[in-house]
């Protein structure tokens, strides 16, 4: 399908296709908006099903991007990019270079980073070809691994929702169902057990849920299960739109709080979530950790001060959208969009001016 007519096209300053046969490189750069600043947001990896698949998915996923910098408070306007393919079987340090030489070519349009598929060694790769990528290993700027400080986000998150929806300021006997044991979720896992919580976890790798067992006494599930259980708070940590009609109504948990990119299907699950009295956290405020970290690095000097400044005001910004929740009884998806949206149109006017 043409992007132009794509459902989730949603405006997008571009769309760029990038394809070296020679090594294998099939992938799609999406820059949703600049009004902010240049594009910031992670390069993923995936064998997705079909190239209309991997679209969606850049879209969908830049969109947020736009959303998720806007509400960190950050000079970042919203980008992501896919490649398409197997990290496990096809992801090479040529098909890595050719990425990163598409990246280059829009000459400081869209700054890639880390995401699913792709680590901080990759990136390392990419940096050899072009200085528009960032969450690298090391250098005098570097931020490293993104994930820890998205989980420490997304821990503070949930400690905010266990506070505003359980009236409980400590974590000691809360049952959190994590959805997904990767980089972010693991290191969240821990945090959470670290803070007296009990663990139901679920992941398509078994040796990861393995860890989670013998490591933090978590209790294990399938990834069909994981949504039946009976805890406090589910947090999805793995692949996005999981919040349906169909599994919003099996959910037995008051909150609704995790690392995954997109997870409601549509709008309509936000509110439907809300008619079930479960608390939403949107997505893309409360796992803004990383992307704050790599901003960091793009400004130049990697300061972790400035870093948990932000992520503490960036707590601040998602009380008021559960506190505006409230008030309005609107759906907090729908609160935190249209504080996003005032936000970016406001840049849209200085930029006019």
């Amino acid at each position: 399908m043409c992007a132009f007519h794509h459902p989730s096209f949603d405006g997008h300053e571009s769309v760029t296709y990038a394809h070296d046969p020679a090594v294998g490189l099939t992938a799609i750069i999406a820059i949703h908006s600049r009004a902010l600043g240049p594009a910031a947001g992670g390069c993923r990896m995936a064998a997705y099903p079909s190239t209309d698949a991997a679209l969606n998915d850049v879209l969908r996923l830049s969109r947020g991007m736009t959303y998720k910098n806007a509400m960190a408070g950050l000079a970042l306007g919203g980008g992501k990019s896919v490649i398409i393919g197997d990290p496990a079987t096809a992801k090479t340090p040529a098909l890595l270079e050719a990425y990163a030489r598409a990246v280059d070519r829009l000459g400081g349009a869209y700054y890639a980073a880390e995401d699913m598929g792709i680590g901080a060694q990759d990136v390392h790769v990419m940096g050899k070809v072009t200085r528009f990528v960032a969450g690298r290993p090391e250098g005098s700027a570097a931020s490293g691994d993104p994930s820890p400080v998205t989980a420490r986000g997304v821990f503070l998150g949930i400690r905010l929702a266990v506070r505003r929806a359980l009236g409980r300021d400590d974590l000691a006997g809360i049952r959190v169902a994590v959805q997904g044991l990767g980089n972010v979720g693991f290191s969240l896992c821990r945090k959470l057990r670290a803070a007296g919580a009990d663990l139901v976890v679920a992941d398509v790798r078994r040796a990861a849920v393995d860890a989670a067992v013998a490591e933090l006494g978590a209790i294990p599930v399938s990834t069909d299960e994981i949504f039946d259980a009976a805890v406090d708070v589910f947090a999805p940590c793995a692949g996005g739109a999981i919040l349906t009609g169909q599994t919003v109504g099996r959910l037995n948990a008051r909150i609704v709080a995790g690392a995954a990119n997109n997870q409601l299907l549509d709008d309509a699950c936000g509110q439907a979530l809300r008619d079930r009295g479960i608390l939403y956290l949107p997505d893309y405020v409360i796992n803004g950790g990383g992307i704050i970290n790599v901003a960091a690095e793009i400004a130049g000097r990697y300061d972790p001060s400035w870093v948990e400044h932000k992520l503490q005001r960036l707590m601040t910004t998602l009380d008021e959208v559960v506190g505006e929740a409230g008030r309005s009884g609107l759906p907090t998806n729908i609160v935190a969009d249209r504080m996003a949206e005032r936000r970016i149109a406001s840049a849209r006017q200085r930029q006019a001016a």
